[in-house]
């Protein structure tokens, strides 16, 4: 076996499917453009890198989707989870990473797998002959989304995404902010305490409503428009929608109670999660912005325990490109018109970190399969995987096709469970022991341990 599987970007996708195809005995080359080419988000050249949030959401997985697509790429040995497990940081019941040393530990065990080689180079073709996985991600360049538009005859599909502000942990005032997980979930007293809250009452929260609205936006390049995925959207944006918006989105007050004024309710919290190992970053929790950095700086400052916040990164917002993949891509992740190019992660059409590395696990491990001669059995629709690239190769409609989260709305209905919220326990665990055994018998049977 001499052919060798060249992968485009190094982030969530390319790393895993590099891991996954590796491990296979496949020679990967990925083709990395950073640091030489930066992007608006990055800030280093390491495999990887978290630009976003450090938080890969929900660990449960009997009861989230999420949490069940962590177990599922355990279970086959990903590169992403096993690294975000080893720098876990105290969340809740959700799975937060020490975001620099994540990057360097992917960096560094790609780099040492005999199997991979690291290129730093731009690729702004489409290759008519060799394997190619282009896993570029949100912020493909220029040059390539170009050279992609001219292949799929598509006018590029384009959201915006927003970046969170991070916040040094001493700047912080804790003589009104606290320490706690919603409901004190966790199974710890770090867990139980993972999350800095800073209260507001109604009088503050309604300035700091007043002030976000009128604070000065990030403006749009002419001919774009705000096409934002709902589950990113700027705190501004939100707050446009309804004044109550925030108090029921990340600023909701339930959960929690005020050990500086245990009697008095909040009327909205503000929620911050450590950022690094050390403690001393924070980033607040769902408050991705397009405000202008100085208007944001003083927005923010209007929080609570924040008046005197010093900032290691304010937020930020980018233009995210992804493709319509229900018409452009097979059920192995081929672009139809050139079967020789695979896609993976959120240029797909998926949506968070998670998910983007899993479509990075099934196109490495399709790819590898492909050189390899192996016949890979269909991954199967009930697991949270195959729910997911059922989803972006022809389950979604094409004509509203847009970035998807990992979701129980994804997966074929039980036959005999109660729909509804009071049947949704019940209803959740049996999608997630289906989805277990489902994986676990496409592991069994995939021969892939065999390569």
């Amino acid at each position: 076996m001499t052919q060798v599987l060249h992968i485009v970007g190094g982030g969530m996708a390319g790393s895993e499917a590099a891991w996954q195809a590796a491990e296979m005995g496949v020679d990967v080359v990925i083709h990395e453009m950073r640091p030489k080419v930066e992007t608006f988000a990055h800030q280093t050249g390491n495999l990887g890198e978290m630009v976003c949030s450090n938080s890969f959401r929900s660990d449960d997985d009997e009861q989230n989707a999420v949490g069940l697509l962590h177990w599922e790429m355990r279970a086959a040995n990903g590169l992403i989870m096993t690294t975000a497990d080893h720098h876990r940081l105290p969340a809740g019941g959700a799975l937060a990473v020490d975001r620099e040393p994540f990057a360097e530990t992917i960096t560094k065990r790609l780099k040492s797998h005999p199997h991979v080689t690291v290129s730093y180079d731009e690729i702004t073709t489409l290759p008519d002959d060799g394997n190619w996985i282009f896993a570029t991600g949100p912020l493909t360049s220029p040059d390539l989304g170009a050279a992609i538009q001219a292949e799929t005859g598509a006018e590029a599909l384009a959201f915006f995404d927003a970046i969170a502000p991070i916040i040094y942990a001493e700047s912080i005032d804790m003589s009104k902010a606290w320490m706690q997980s919603r409901y004190d979930k966790g199974e710890t007293e770090e867990e139980r305490t993972a999350y800095l809250n800073c209260p507001m009452d109604k009088d503050q929260y309604e300035a700091f409503i007043d002030a976000l609205l009128a604070a000065d936006k990030t403006e749009f390049h002419e001919g774009e428009t705000a096409g934002y995925f709902d589950g990113c959207l700027p705190i501004e944006v939100m707050a446009d929608r309804g004044r109550e918006t925030l108090r029921f989105g990340p600023m909701k007050p339930v959960g929690l109670t005020n050990p500086h004024q245990p009697d008095i309710k909040a009327y909205a919290v503000v929620q911050l999660r450590r950022d690094n190992a050390l403690g001393t970053l924070f980033n607040i929790v769902g408050f991705q912005t397009k405000m202008k950095y100085g208007a944001q700086a003083e927005v923010l400052r209007m929080i609570p325990g924040l008046e005197n916040a010093s900032f290691a990164r304010l937020g930020g917002i980018h233009r995210n490109t992804f493709l319509n993949s229900p018409t452009l891509l097979d059920d192995q992740m081929r672009l139809k018109s050139r079967p020789n190019v695979r896609f993976a992660g959120q240029i797909t059409g998926v949506e968070g970190y998670v998910e983007s590395a899993a479509m990075g696990l099934l196109a490495g491990r399709m790819a590898a399969a492909e050189i390899l001669g192996i016949e890979l059995p269909q991954v199967p629709q009930d697991s949270a995987m195959g729910a997911l690239i059922h989803h972006i190769t022809g389950g979604a409609e094409a004509k509203t096709f847009q970035p998807m989260n990992v979701n129980f709305g994804l997966f074929r209905p039980v036959d005999g469970l109660k729909g509804g919220r009071r049947g949704r326990k019940n209803r959740y665990k049996a999608y997630t022991d289906r989805a277990k055994t489902a994986w676990s018998d496409w592991l069994g049977h995939s021969t892939l341990d065999a390569a």
